[in-house]
């Protein structure tokens, strides 16, 4: 982190004041992202680029157990290609970017700049399939896309972003369908075991779908604030578009036929939910699986003898047990070191001076995860400490054995690990609620909650909740959208009329 010496942590604005400024304070005070010169696009900073290389790496493994290869397709595709699915050219025309001169001569054809693959991919598969021996054909990208949002926010909507996107080919409706909802449980279990991160996810309606799928599936992630965020979506995609490519293989009958294609993705979106979904007033909260730096040996009082060598032998212990971990030997104080450390979210920060040295211990601070009444001395060898008589909790501190310190420190990241995650998972459950009205599924959308309802499955119900309340319907949850037998027992809260499922609306980002 490239902060001026001396110059203590800059003020973050509280969320409850405003949670918009705060999460843009956070991303750029933290150094994550800057603002790039043309509107809407960032510059991912080294730390904000380090988190997303993390996302990658783990996101990357699961993928490629599930069998896919990655490869990579070109960023400009011919306008005619966008233009061969209807749908697909009717939902991305307003983002669309397109080339039409290069120098001063006009292209006798523009070129879009991909705001996703799907075109330029089908034109590759139809060279590539010849037949059902060449089926599933399991293809992974990693890249960036063009689309061209009028209103922008650092990860959250931007010009341009960094994305992963799978594209499949299957020879039936049923492996197709499969390998959709496969690669969304895929999704499900890295928000949960690496961003420490609940979801809501499910099925979404007709008109909040991907253009040109035949069935679309989503993970909402929920913000502080009661707000949804489209955080990962999987696609069942039909032959929506291996017919107008002419994709075809010759099938066991002997016979041309048109594979079922699958397509999915998710995106540095996943960093704003991140942040929205752990950080607090002091910063970032990085949940250690997904930290770039998991501890920080701070020295206290450094110039004593023995200090930084005890020091960089700890964090020597720490990484040959496989735990990202560094020590601050900048000339800052320990009390600038310390907020610095809790503003970049790392999620352990160690004391370390003389007495400890002396006593063959250290001190264990949790950025989040763990509070309570007293404070400890420094080199207190009983661990007794004060209490304290005023209203802040102090955090908890904890003296561990040098001895113990690989073990204890792991144990201790699992914990921050696990009270993330179940924050996160209180939070969802909390904020979901059951409403049969109008006015009650408006009172919990504008009050920042997730509002379950009944449905007739009108668009028109929809739109009703669009217009009045500026919310939108986030997802069939899964298990109700997969029950073919079920029904709702009440009718839809919005027209009054039978419902044939329940949806949940939430106002979104």
């Amino acid at each position: 982190m490239l902060i001026e010496k001396g110059v203590f942590v800059r003020e973050i604005t509280k969320r409850a004041d405003d949670f918009a400024r705060w999460y843009t304070d956070v991303v750029i005070k933290t150094e994550l992202v800057d603002y790039g010169p043309v509107k809407g696009t960032m510059i991912i900073r080294p730390y904000g680029y380090e988190i997303w290389e993390i996302i990658r790496a783990e996101l990357d493994r699961r993928i490629k157990a599930k069998g896919h290869k990655n490869a990579y397709f070109p960023l400009f595709i011919p306008k005619s290609f966008i233009d061969k699915e209807a749908k697909h050219i009717e939902g991305f025309a307003p983002e669309l970017a397109l080339v039409t001169h290069v120098g001063d001569e006009k292209l006798a054809e523009p070129l879009a700049v991909r705001p996703t693959s799907e075109t330029v991919i089908c034109f590759a598969f139809a060279k590539w399939l010849n037949s059902y021996k060449d089926l599933p054909i399991l293809i992974n990208q990693w890249a960036n896309v063009v689309r061209m949002e009028k209103t922008t926010r650092p990860f959250l909507r931007t010009t341009e972003f960094l994305w992963q996107e799978g594209h499949t080919l299957h020879e039936s409706q049923t492996e197709a369908e499969k390998h959709t909802l496969d690669m969304l449980e895929v999704y499900v279990d890295f928000f949960k075991e690496i961003l420490a991160i609940d979801a809501l996810y499910g099925q979404k309606t007709e008109s909040e779908k991907f253009a040109g799928a035949h069935t679309s599936y989503t993970i909402e992630t929920i913000t502080q604030d009661g707000k949804a965020l489209q955080s990962g979506t999987s696609h069942y995609l039909a032959q929506n578009f291996s017919v107008p490519f002419d994709i075809k293989y010759l099938s066991r009958a002997n016979k041309h036929e048109y594979p079922h294609q699958t397509s999915w993705g998710v995106s540095t979106r996943m960093m704003g939910a991140l942040i929205m979904a752990h950080s607090d007033d002091n910063g970032l909260v990085l949940p250690p699986n997904v930290a770039p730096l998991q501890v920080r040996v701070i020295p206290v009082a450094s110039h004593k003898e023995g200090v930084k060598e005890k020091c960089a032998e700890l964090v020597e212990t720490l990484v040959k047990k496989g735990i990202r971990a560094d020590a601050d030997f900048s000339d800052n104080t320990p009390g600038f070191k310390f907020a610095q450390a809790e503003m970049l979210g790392i999620p352990i920060r160690i004391e370390l001076g003389p007495k400890d040295i002396e006593n063959g211990q250290f001190v264990l601070v949790k950025r989040i995860g763990g509070v309570c009444e007293k404070s400890i001395q420094q080199g207190d060898k009983g661990n007794k400490g004060k209490t304290e008589k005023d209203d802040k909790p102090k955090k908890e501190k904890k003296i561990i054995p040098l001895s113990k310190a690989a073990t204890q420190v792991s144990k201790a990241l699992k914990e921050v690990q696990n009270f993330l995650y179940t924050q996160n998972k209180n939070l969802l459950s909390k904020k979901t609620i059951e409403v049969d009205t109008l006015e009650k599924l408006g009172g919990a959308v504008e009050s920042g909650q997730f509002a379950k309802t009944n449905w007739c499955g009108l668009n028109a119900c929809e739109e009703v909740v669009k217009q009045k309340y500026a919310a939108s319907a986030r997802a069939i949850p899964l298990d109700i959208a997969l029950d073919k037998k079920f029904k709702p027992k009440k009718a839809c809260a919005i027209c009054g009329k039978p419902a044939v499922t329940v949806v949940i609306f939430a106002k979104a980002y």
